[in-house]
Order: structure tokens, then C-alpha cells, then sequence
């Protein structure tokens, strides 16, 4: 009796892992990817679609997609989103599956910067992938950097210091930890993680 050959799962790719980075709200997440794409321009650096408004200095389809509540909602139903999450109980975030399996296919390097809900939807659905915790040197300098960056309202500033020490609890689950002590340390950290060279 002969068995048929299992199908490859829809997002299966070939020649390349992705790399997810995740880690508590004001850790850097977002300055660290930023020094990967401007140093490590072999690295493809995945947009996410938000529903939130952008922030001084963001532009649209550079630092997210940003969409509104409709075209979030049709790209949940088209099951265009490889993970999509609410974050700090307020917005959505999500990324597009197609350009990922795209770029995986091809055999580039591709990192993917986002949050503790979103990681653990991409480990369901590529536990081949790479998965990195980015870590605060410590509790208290994690709160000087989100009071510092400006960008939320003493509401918001506790919602989100709430969440990240919900996000902190859940390192273990992560292949690896980078503590971001230095930003430039901490990209070459990750690029090596990543199976290439640091410059």
C-alpha cells in the first residue's frame, strides 16, 4: 500500500527562515528594525497594517500600512493577515501574509517586528520560523524610555506599562533573548542570530 505525499502547508517556504522580534512596549523594537534596514539592507523588513494614526515623523507604507477600521476588517475576512492582534487593548496591527511567503520563497532574510500576541499567532503558523525577545536592560529604564519617547498620554502610558509587564513574563517562550543595552550591539546581536555577518 502506497501513501500519498503530504501537501505543503500554504505558507511552507523554501531557502530561508523568517525571524520574528518581539518584545515589551518602548524596548526599541522599532529603532533596532530601523538599524537592520539601514545597515543590513539585505534584510527585508516586514510592514505591518495598523489602525492606529501615525506618529510625528511616520510615513505610510515605510514605517506601516495604515488603513482604516473597514479595510482592516475586509483583510481579516480575505485571511490576508498572517497574525493580526488588538495591542494595548485600543488598536490593530497586523501582517500581510502574502509578502512574507513571498520574500521567504525567494530565499531572502526576513525579519518581522511584533508584539507578544502577534509572535506567538506566527509560531502557530510557521513554527519553523526564528523567534527573538528583545529585553529592557531593566524595569526602570523601560519606563524612563516610554515616559521619555512623548508619544502618550499618562492613560496610555499605563495601559501600555501593564501590558509590558505581561510581555516580560512570556521570554522563556522565545529561541533567543537580546538584551538592548545598545542599539547597535543589539542589531549586530540580532543579525548574527540571524546567520549573517556582522559589519
Amino acid at each position: 500500500m502506497t501513501s500519498a505525499a503530504t501537501p505543503p502547508r500554504p505558507d511552507a517556504t523554501e531557502g530561508a527562515r523568517l525571524t520574528v522580534l518581539a518584545g515589551p512596549t518602548a524596548v526599541g523594537k522599532g529603532t533596532v528594525s530601523a538599524d537592520v534596514r539601514a545597515r543590513y539592507p539585505e534584510v527585508w523588513l516586514s510592514v505591518s497594517a495598523t489602525t492606529r494614526p501615525p506618529r510625528p515623523g511616520e510615513v505610510d507604507g515605510v514605517h506601516y500600512l495604515f488603513v482604516d477600521d473597514a479595510t482592516f476588517d475586509r483583510m481579516v475576512a480575505e485571511g490576508e493577515f498572517l497574525e493580526w492582534a488588538v495591542v494595548h487593548g485600543r488598536n490593530r496591527y497586523g501582517t500581510p501574509r502574502a509578502a512574507v511567503v513571498e520574500r521567504l520563497r525567494a530565499g531572502e532574510p526576513a525579519l518581522l517586528e511584533i508584539d507578544l500576541a502577534g509572535a506567538r499567532q506566527v509560531r502557530a503558523a510557521m513554527p519553523e520560523a526564528r523567534f527573538v525577545f528583545l529585553a529592557p536592560p531593566s524595569w526602570d529604564e523601560l519606563v524612563r524610555r516610554l515616559v521619555g519617547r512623548g508619544t502618550e498620554d499618562e492613560e496610555e502610558r499605563e495601559r501600555r506599562l501593564a501590558t509590558a509587564r505581561v510581555e516580560l513574563a512570556a521570554e522563556p517562550e522565545f529561541d533567543h533573548t537580546i538584551v538592548n543595552d545598545d542599539v547597535r550591539r543589539a542589531t549586530d546581536e540580532l543579525v548574527t542570530v540571524m546567520g549573517l555577518a556582522r559589519r
